[in-house]
């Protein structure tokens, strides 16, 4: 065996099914290798950004680390925005970033980059494997690293001799370790303040998609405490039959009458609520100066403990349909095309238990209220504000769950940073469904400039913030790869074009002009 035999061997030992690739030529003995095993699922794509993006929407919906293939360190800074949402939704990635052979290095290639420093920068753990000998001790290492406190990325760079120099065998990683728990009088302290009147826990992670929600609902129903979660998760259920929690708004404006006036914040499985940015004349954090605030269990500790001991201090409380979120599907909407009738239209369309990944942008907050009364269904939105991420997301989605609906609703200013991905869709045979809010711009960046107090656009702004002259053609671009598309500009023609993707499998897609 060489080093790349033994690198794949031990990845399928370890627990990892599915490769999202985008090799060079650094990679060739590691694609050799991968290719004497087809038992690991290997899926291209056409950009390094899918690649990652398509990592993190797989580990959000299976909640098991899937490898990456990337090119040296021009290969993973194309990766890297994707890789920020993933390090923000709390996904486990593993990278495998090929390198130069180390004695190469010396020389000034056209390729050689700081492959440690841009692997750091968004890495949780990071290592240059220094021989064939340990590539597979490593590679147990980075997916040991990758599955621990609730997922991170973790990034093995391989230089290219390494995999081809003679190697033994394959290891197998160590299962993740223990979640680090609060102390007792952490949690008997937590359990005091949410007694206070108004109080407020707040939660994330699994909390927010498993049955560790309805434990939160019980204990906080117990206690006479609001339940919230922050604006901004990597997973949450919405929709009939999903626990009732508030979800915090968008705007640092919004947060801030949210969370007036109480007296505590207990955080479970999050940080302290933040401002996406910064605004004149505007806190940083939403919360009220005057509120307690206890950072209980953070996102790398463990939330299910922390919550079933708070259960235990503070009791549980039966619960109610009105806990729940009824079943009110909306009736299809009709007329003329507004993003709230579509909305609507879409909930009354979309079967149970689909899944949304959201990169609507502006349009999202208009889809919002009627996507609330659609059936059950998983979220998936965009933790770390880094566009681009939708369509890769659902890739990923779509080869961890494929009996289940994808749809993206995704604006056409972000689509465009990862449009490869449709390609990716059609050579899969994914059954997502895309929406394209085609707004002609960046609107989102009229409304922040408007928010910093500018609200009259000369020419240069506005030519940044337009993408017209010429205008994008989703339905040519989506055909271009593969996909099947329509474009839309009345409810008679959405509702048609939805219901027919929801009627039969694979990629489609649907240009909406508004």
């Amino acid at each position: 065996m060489n080093g790349a035999e033994t690198l794949v061997r031990t990845l399928l030992a370890s627990g990892v099914k599915v490769c999202f690739a985008n090799p060079g030529t650094s990679e060739m003995h590691f694609v050799h290798a991968l290719d004497q095993h087809p038992e690991m699922r290997c899926i291209l794509c056409l950009f390094e950004g899918g690649v990652s993006g398509a990592a993190d929407g797989y580990y959000r919906m299976k909640g098991e680390v899937a490898a990456t293939l990337l090119h040296l360190a021009p290969g993973f800074g194309n990766a890297f925005a994707n890789l920020h949402n993933a390090r923000k939704a709390q996904s486990g990635v593993l990278n495998i970033m090929g390198d130069h052979a180390d004695y190469h290095l010396r020389f000034e290639a056209p390729l050689k980059g700081d492959t440690v420093g841009v692997a750091q920068a968004v890495s949780h753990w990071t290592r240059v494997c220094s021989s064939a000998g340990k590539v597979a001790s490593d590679a147990a290492e980075a997916v040991h690293a990758a599955g621990s406190k609730g997922g991170q990325i973790a990034t093995l760079i391989l230089p290219a001799n390494t995999a081809w120099e003679e190697a033994s065998s394959f290891a197998v990683a160590a299962p993740a370790p223990a979640l680090l728990r609060s102390s007792a009088a952490e949690v008997a302290a937590a359990a005091r303040a949410l007694r206070q009147p108004g109080a407020v826990l707040m939660i994330d992670g699994p909390a927010l998609h498993t049955d560790l929600g309805l434990l939160a609902k019980r204990l906080t129903k117990a206690c006479g405490a609001r339940l919230m979660q922050p604006f901004l998760v990597s997973r949450f259920r919405r929709g009939a039959g999903s626990v009732k929690i508030e979800r915090m708004a968008y705007r640092i404006e919004d947060n801030l009458k949210i969370l007036a006036g109480i007296p505590s914040l207990v955080l479970c499985g999050t940080a302290r609520p933040a401002g996406f940015f910064a605004y004149p004349g505007l806190p940083s954090t939403p919360d009220d100066p005057d509120t307690r605030l206890i950072e209980l269990c953070s996102r790398e500790m463990d939330i299910a403990w922390t919550l079933q001991a708070l259960a235990e201090d503070l009791g549980e409380a039966d619960l109610a349909p009105d806990d729940f979120v009824p079943d009110d599907r909306p009736a299809l909407a009709d007329g003329p095309l507004t993003m709230a009738k579509v909305g609507e239209s879409i909930a009354a369309l979309m079967p149970d238990e689909t899944v949304i990944v959201d990169e609507g942008i502006t349009a999202s907050a208009h889809l919002a209220p009627a996507l609330k009364r659609g059936p059950g269904h998983d979220v998936l939105t965009i933790t770390g504000g880094s566009i681009g991420f939708g369509l890769p997301n659902a890739v990923g989605a779509a080869v961890a769950c494929p009996d289940r609906k994808i749809v993206v609703l995704e604006g056409d200013g972000s689509g465009m940073y990862t449009l490869q991905s449709l390609w990716t869709m059609a050579r899969e045979g994914l059954d997502v469904t895309t929406v394209i809010f085609a707004n002609r711009g960046y609107q989102i960046l009229r409304e922040e400039l408007a928010a910093m107090g500018v609200n009259a656009v000369g020419r240069n702004a506005q030519r940044m913030f337009d993408v017209e002259g010429p205008s994008l053609d989703w339905v040519a671009l989506a055909k271009g790869h593969g996909v099947e598309a329509k474009r839309v500009v009345d409810m008679a023609g959405f509702n048609a074009a939805f219901r027919e993707a929801m009627e039969q499998r694979g990629p489609r897609l649907i240009e909406v002009l508004c």
